[in-house]
């Protein structure tokens, strides 16, 4: 066998392209409507001024990729889980792609509100507990598929991996409630507020309406994302098998 062709049922088992066409275009249409609320429709900030005011609007991305980020940090325990219960390997490539979107909208948490930072707080950084504890919760995951990298058997890969994400999602929650328990300057803008945060303001009608067009549109792109690499991991595993079986 020299061709994915030759693979009994292959071609039965391809999904076919145009549900991903359309969640391309919809991914596209969102981001496009979300950029447009996030830069021209929402209104200012009242309490902010200058620069900062306009560095607020990097806002509604930072939130978009948080919750993207989100997204593939509970896709990879779902896949976990879902191969720990049936060693399905199809429940490990949703894990893998999962936590490599949800990794690379982590790192853009991270740019995003450093750029926010600067203005905000006069730095680009500081060691505050939320942004420690999202530094720390990104090169988890990093390490999370340098680790998998250590294992050529798919089955062990999958196992070790899945506990790995599991527990690497404890990580989450601490992240996400570092700026409640600990002495903070990051705003709590969702569910609550931080009475020490600088740069904090309160949403106004059509701030909370691009704030919700941009989750949207973050979330839908992630989706999108995600199918096209879990696709691409189906193909890399058939390859893989037809490259063992050519050896035997």
């Amino acid at each position: 066998m020299s061709t994915l062709s030759t693979l009994p049922n292959s071609r039965r088992s391809d999904a076919p392209l145009w549900p991903l066409l359309i969640l391309d275009v919809l991914a596209a249409l969102t981001m496009a409507l979300a950029i447009w609320a996030g830069l021209i429709y929402a209104g200012d900030a009242v309490n902010l001024a200058g620069v900062e005011q306009v560095a607020q609007r990097i806002f509604y991305f930072h939130i978009g990729s948080n919750i993207a980020a989100l997204l593939g940090f509970l896709g990879s325990v779902a896949g976990s889980a879902g191969y720990l219960l049936t060693r399905r390997l199809v429940f490990d490539h949703w894990a893998a792609a999962s936590v490599e979107i949800g990794t690379i909208f982590g790192f853009f948490v991270l740019l995003s509100g450093s750029i926010w930072a600067k203005p905000a707080w006069n730095t680009y950084w500081t060691w505050d507990p939320r942004l420690t504890t999202a530094a720390i919760t990104v090169l988890i995951y990093v390490a999370y598929m340098l680790f998998r990298n250590g294992f050529e058997n798919p089955a062990t890969r999958a196992l070790f991996s899945s506990i790995y994400a599991l527990f690497a999602f404890l990580s989450v929650p601490l992240t996400f409630y570092s700026a409640r328990l600990f002495r903070s300057i990051h705003p709590v803008i969702v569910a609550g507020s931080n009475q020490e945060s600088q740069g904090d303001f309160a949403l106004g009608a059509t701030m909370g309406q691009a704030l919700t067009v941009s989750m949207i549109a973050f979330a839908i792109l992630f989706l999108a994302l995600l199918f096209h690499r879990v696709r691409q991991l189906a193909l890399e595993a058939r390859i893989e098998q037809l490259q063992m079986e050519r050896d035997e």
